[in-house]
C-alpha cells in the first residue's frame, strides 16, 4: 500500500489497520493469478473461493457460524474493497456481490435464514446476487412491477429483472417484487430465490466496458416457498433502502481504490518519464495535477470514512453521509484517473495499461447503486427534510 498514512485517522481502531495489511498482503499475492480475462465468470468464482478459504468474506455477512462481526462493520468493508479495488476490479467486484447480495439476509434475516445462507457465503461456497433494478425501474424502485402472488404455502414470482450483478453465475438471489399491500414503495417485499428455482431463466447476458458478469433474468411462474420472505410484507423498500445504507458508501471506496492506483501509477510514470533532458514530474503543470489529485483522494477518503464511521457508530440512517461518500468519491476518482491517462499520454489509452483498465473500471460507478444525479436528489431532499419550516 503506497500511503497508509490515512489509516493514521481516528475513524479506525487497531483491528482496521491490520485488516488493511492483511487484505493487501493477500491481493499482492494472489490477485494476479486468479484473474484471467479470458474467463470473467471463472475469475469471479475462484476470487470468491480464494477469498472464501482466507476468511476475508467473514466481514462481508453478518455473524452465524462465518461472520466476523454480530454486525456488518462499514469500515471494514470500506477497507476491504479499497484495497482490493486498488489491485484490481474484478476482485473488489467479486467482494461486493457477497455483501451486497446477501446484505438483506444480514440485516433482516431470521435465524432459519442466517444459518441457511450467510456461513455458504462467508466461505465462498456459493455466489450471491442483489436483483433490484427492472427494465422501467432502475432508481425509482417504487416503479417496480415484478409480482409476487401469494399462493397457498408459497409465492408465485412473474417479471422481469435487468442490470443484476452475478446474474449468470449466482447461486442464489435476493428479489424485490410487488406483493400490493398498498401503492409505490409501500407494495414491495424480498425474497430468496435459489438460482435453480423453475421459472428463473436467464434470457441475456449483458456486456459492458469493464467487463464483470451481468445478465437479466425472466421469472415465469417461479415459485417460491412463503418462508424464503425477507423480512415483513410490504416492507421490502425498507430492506433495499437499508441495504443500500450499508453498501452505498463501501461503492466510494471502491472508486477511492481506483483513484489511489491511479495517483501511484501516474507518480511512477512522471518520476521516469524524461522529456526534454528532464522528467515529467519537474513540469509545473505536471505538479499541478498531482496535487489536485492527491487532494481529490484525500478528500474522498473523509467523506468515505465519516460515513462508514457514521455507520458503525450506530446511527440508524446515514442516508446523506453515504450519498455524499459515493458522489463524490466516484466523481473525483473519474478525474483522478482521468488526469492520469493524461500524464501518461499515448500509453494511458493502450490496452493493456493500468491506467486504461482503470478508466473502464470507473465508470460505472458513477451509475450503479444510484447514479451521481440521483445522490444529489438524495442529499437535497435530506436537507430539505431537515430545515426547519418557515412560517
Amino acid at each position: 500500500m503506497a500511503d497508509r498514512s490515512f489509516l493514521d485517522w481516528p475513524f479506525f481502531e487497531d483491528r482496521h489497520r491490520d485488516l488493511a495489511s492483511e487484505v493487501d498482503a493477500w491481493a499482492d499475492a494472489n490477485v494476479a493469478s486468479l484473474v484471467d480475462e479470458a474467463d470473467i465468470d471463472g475469475s469471479c468464482r475462484a476470487l470468491v473461493a480464494a477469498m472464501g478459504d482466507a476468511g476475508l468474506l467473514t466481514h462481508a455477512v453478518a455473524r452465524t457460524d462465518g461472520g466476523a462481526a454480530a454486525a456488518l462493520d462499514v469500515r471494514s468493508l470500506c477497507l476491504i474493497r479499497e484495497t482490493l479495488a486498488r489491485h484490481h476490479g474484478l476482485a473488489d467486484f467479486a467482494f461486493a456481490m457477497q455483501g451486497l447480495g446477501s446484505g438483506p439476509v444480514s440485516l433482516f434475516g431470521d435465524d432459519r435464514q442466517r444459518q441457511r445462507i450467510l456461513p455458504a457465503v462467508s466461505s465462498g461456497r456459493t455466489l450471491a446476487a442483489f436483483a433490484l433494478s427492472e427494465p422501467q425501474a432502475g432508481s425509482d424502485v417504487a416503479a417496480l412491477q415484478l409480482t409476487a402472488r401469494p399462493d397457498g404455502d408459497a409465492f408465485v414470482l412473474d417479471g422481469e429483472k435487468t442490470w443484476i450483478s452475478n446474474g449468470g453465475i449466482a447461486d442464489h438471489y435476493v428479489v424485490f417484487a410487488r406483493t400490493g399491500e398498498g401503492d409505490g414503495a409501500r407494495g414491495l417485499s424480498a425474497f430468496f430465490v435459489e438460482a435453480d428455482t423453475p421459472g428463473l431463466t436467464i434470457v441475456e447476458r449483458i456486456d459492458v466496458i469493464a467487463p464483470h458478469p451481468l445478465a437479466r433474468l425472466r421469472f415465469d411462474g417461479c415459485r417460491v416457498p412463503a418462508d424464503s420472505m425477507i423480512g415483513e410484507p410490504g416492507r421490502g423498500f425498507a430492506v433495499a433502502m437499508a441495504t443500500l445504507d450499508v453498501f452505498r458508501s463501501t461503492v466510494g471506496a471502491a472508486a477511492l481504490g481506483f483513484a489511489r492506483r491511479a495517483l501511484d501509477e501516474a507518480i511512477h510514470h512522471a518520476a521516469g518519464r524524461e522529456i526534454a533532458g528532464t522528467v515529467l514530474g519537474d513540469y509545473q503543470m505536471t505538479q499541478a495535477k498531482l496535487a489536485d489529485m492527491a487532494t481529490d483522494v484525500d478528500a474522498a477518503a473523509l467523506l468515505v470514512y465519516r460515513a462508514a464511521w457514521t455507520k458503525d457508530q450506530g446511527a440508524p440512517r446515514v442516508t446523506r453521509e453515504a450519498a455524499m461518500a459515493k458522489l463524490f468519491a466516484t466523481e473525483r476518482a473519474q478525474a483522478v484517473i482521468d488526469q492520469a491517462v493524461q500524464i501518461h499520454g499515448g500509453l494511458g489509452v493502450r490496452k493493456g495499461v493500468k491506467v486504461e483498465e482503470l478508466y473502464r473500471d470507473i465508470r460505472a460507478l458513477r451509475i450503479y447503486e444510484g447514479t451521481s444525479e440521483i445522490q444529489k436528489i438524495v442529499i437535497a431532499r435530506q436537507l430539505m427534510a431537515d430545515a426547519p419550516a418557515h412560517r
